[in-house]
């Protein structure tokens, strides 16, 4: 049903098109309906009723809908055509072309009143920023859709909500990136909002966050419960998506076959669909699943597609990711200044404030490789800069790892008290494996 505009606004409306036209209010009255009629209903002292605006829209030749709401016939049909031209584009990875498309439509579907297609131009440009790496743009996009779809059911607001979950958890903010997704998955399914293309949405998402945070056992449950919502689910991208984050938590199972078997079929959807950046992480995913099993040639093929696929899509933050995972890779096959140049290039494309966990895994790598040099000065440095980072972020499964490689340093060096405070820190993160300080998971979806 059309939402009609208020009767003094539609008064207004119905005197300027008449007069546009040339009309007295007799000849537009005529023949059911009186000029005196017409009067009251301009000087909007009477709400007309829809068989009078009908009448009346058909003596100015207008569509019912332009006439009751002042927006012309199908601008909400046109602009959602437009909207998924947009997502065409950016799902083709030019992310600035992208914007500039949804910009456009965000400010016609403002000045029309059209909610709906305001916040999906919105969500189109949080995912935009993202893409570019402006993850403090993104939020803030997503932050508006949220509240132009306020008046909805959750199910609707899931894509705004994960979106700035998704902005959090690239800047670092792990913990809150997982308290967002986990306070809407426990809505949702203590309410009975059953919505499979939700639930896979924000399971798939809280992945990532929960690994890096070494909850590996919530990631795990995450990773079944997309698995088994994944056939209620219609949307191939929405899949494609779900199957490449449950590579992951296969792969720290041990599943590698599963592993691979999942990011098969994500990358072929991805093709079929033409989807690029996604189709890099695919390679990504491939990539870092060949390093952890050793095969590290074809581990290093992988990255290297997956880093031209996104510099060609100007996917700055993502590329810089992926730099790490192949600088990791450079590194074991014996290329450790070409690694090291890798990780510095990093450092200055994403910093600490855009991608604090992998930010602090360049330094890592690179106080690794300082130490192999036997520079353990530069060492240290690098050590106690991921530290920092990764305490700020909570990445309590790479901090544990850090503290272990920071104490055998010091131990070396013969500062043993030292070694022993970043030994106890290592250790209080590994009290309890497989938690986060979040409380009990999110009740389950029945499936």
């Amino acid at each position: 049903m059309v939402k009609r505009d208020d009767p003094e606004t539609i008064g207004r409306r119905v005197q300027r098109l008449r007069r546009e036209q040339g009309m007295t209010q007799k000849q537009l009255a005529e023949p059911a309906y009186t000029p005196a009629y017409i009067s009251t209903l301009e000087a909007g002292r009477v709400r007309p009723s829809d068989e009078a605006l009908r009448h009346i829209a058909e003596r100015l030749g207008v569509a019912y809908e332009e006439l009751v709401t002042g927006r012309p016939a199908h601008l909400a049909t046109s602009l959602r055509l437009r909207l998924t031209d947009a997502q065409r584009t950016l799902a083709t990875g030019e992310a600035e072309v992208a914007a500039e498309q949804y910009g456009v439509l965000l400010a016609e579907a403002e000045a029309h009143g059209l909610e709906a297609e305001q916040a999906a131009a919105l969500l189109g440009l949080g995912e935009c920023a993202l893409e570019r790496g402006d993850l403090e743009t993104g939020r803030r996009y997503f932050e508006r859709a949220e509240t132009s779809l306020a008046g909805t059911p959750l199910p609707n607001r899931v894509p705004a909500l994960r979106g700035r979950a998704v902005a959090h958890y690239l800047a670092g903010e792990l913990r809150y990136a997982c308290y967002l997704l986990e306070s809407t998955l426990d809505e949702l399914n203590r309410c009975g909002l059953h919505d499979p293309d939700a639930l896979l949405l924000l399971y798939a998402s809280a992945i990532g966050p929960y690994m890096d945070m070494g909850a590996q056992a919530r990631a795990a449950q995450a990773a079944e419960f997309a698995l088994a919502l994944a056939p209620q689910v219609q949307d191939p991208a929405l899949v494609a998506r779900m199957h490449r984050s449950v590579a992951r938590t296969l792969l720290a199972e041990g599943r590698v076959a599963e592993a691979d078997a999942s990011l098969a079929k994500a990358a072929e959807l991805y093709r079929q669909l033409q989807l690029r950046t996604e189709l890099a992480n695919c390679h990504w995913m491939r990539g870092y699943l060949y390093a952890q099993n050793g095969e590290l040639r074809r581990a290093e093929a992988e990255l290297r597609e997956a880093l031209a696929m996104l510099a060609q899509q100007r996917a700055a933050l993502y590329g810089s990711q992926v730099a790490v995972e192949l600088a990791d890779v450079l590194h074991r096959r014996g290329r450790s200044e070409e690694a090291a140049e890798l990780l510095h290039g990093v450092l200055g494309d994403i910093g600490p404030e855009r991608g604090a966990v992998h930010s602090a895994a360049a330094h890592r790598l690179l106080g690794i490789i300082a130490e192999d040099a036997r520079d353990t000065e530069t060492a240290e440095e690098h050590y106690v800069r991921a530290l920092s980072l990764l305490e700020r972020a909570g990445a309590a499964g790479d901090l544990a790892d850090l503290c272990r490689l920071l104490g055998d340093l010091l131990r070396r060096t013969g500062r043993v008290e030292a070694a022993l405070d970043a030994y106890r820190t290592g250790l209080g993160h590994r009290t309890a494996p497989g938690t986060t300080t979040l409380g009990p998971a999110p009740a389950q979806p029945p499936l």
